[in-house]
């Protein structure tokens, strides 16, 4: 398959590579690990870091599974890199707002995408401009300490999941999901006290979805 004609499953494919990477990156960035468990690497000819524990990248590559699981199914609104105090108070919330990807039945999922242009059919996802865009992105996410305030010590992470209206909780996933309320739902009132910092629209052909950064009011107990 040509990287001029992909499937739905290939433009999944291509954000949970893009969704692991960024979150390796935001654990360096934000030191939530020490630095030097880190190795350096290159993706979208850019300059990432990876952590090299095991246990670290398997919890990575676990939880980034159940979200293209639940990409493929379409039920999901946002994922979020939520970076939490030894409190459990939320931070920091890197938000990836998938709402606009296609919603593809099951059994289409590896059908060629594609879409009339101007010349005949075009691919609705132009690999070559998503990837460079995905390069800007990792290029603000490398950047985001000099705009953030520092971290307090012992600060943790975790993948969430917002689901659409319709979504059902992947609970029986074999990494247990835990249903929770959203921040936003949970203390509407305190949502002036979050600053919220753009990341990036990505808009590839008819794929688009935007990511941004919100640091929460500042509790460190």
């Amino acid at each position: 398959m040509g990287d001029n004609l992909p499937t739905f499953r290939t433009l999944v494919t291509t954000f949970t590579d893009f969704f692991t990477v960024a979150i390796h990156s935001i654990l360096y960035e934000r030191s939530i690990y020490p630095k030097t468990s880190f190795l350096s690497a290159r993706k979208y000819n850019f300059a990432v870091r990876q952590n090299r524990h095991p246990k670290v990248c398997e919890w990575i590559n676990d939880a980034v599974s159940a979200v293209e699981t639940e990409l493929l199914k379409g039920s999901i609104d946002r994922v979020v890199v939520l970076i939490y105090t030894k409190s459990n108070l939320p931070r920091e919330r890197f938000v990836f707002d998938l709402s606009r990807f296609p919603v593809v039945p099951a059994s289409e999922a590896d059908t060629l995408l594609r879409q009339p242009g101007a010349n005949g059919e075009e691919s609705i996802l132009p690999i070559f401009d998503i990837e460079e865009q995905f390069r800007a992105t990792m290029s603000k996410i490398a950047n985001c300490s000099t705009t953030l305030k520092p971290l307090p010590e012992g600060c943790t992470f975790t993948v969430a999941i917002e689901l659409k209206a319709q979504g059902q909780a992947p609970v029986g996933h074999p990494q247990p999901w835990i249903p929770t309320e959203s921040p936003r739902e949970a203390a509407p009132n305190e949502e002036g006290n979050a600053r919220t910092i753009p990341l990036r629209r990505i808009a590839a052909g008819s794929v688009v979805f935007e990511s941004w950064i919100e640091e929460c009011a500042e509790n460190d107990s």
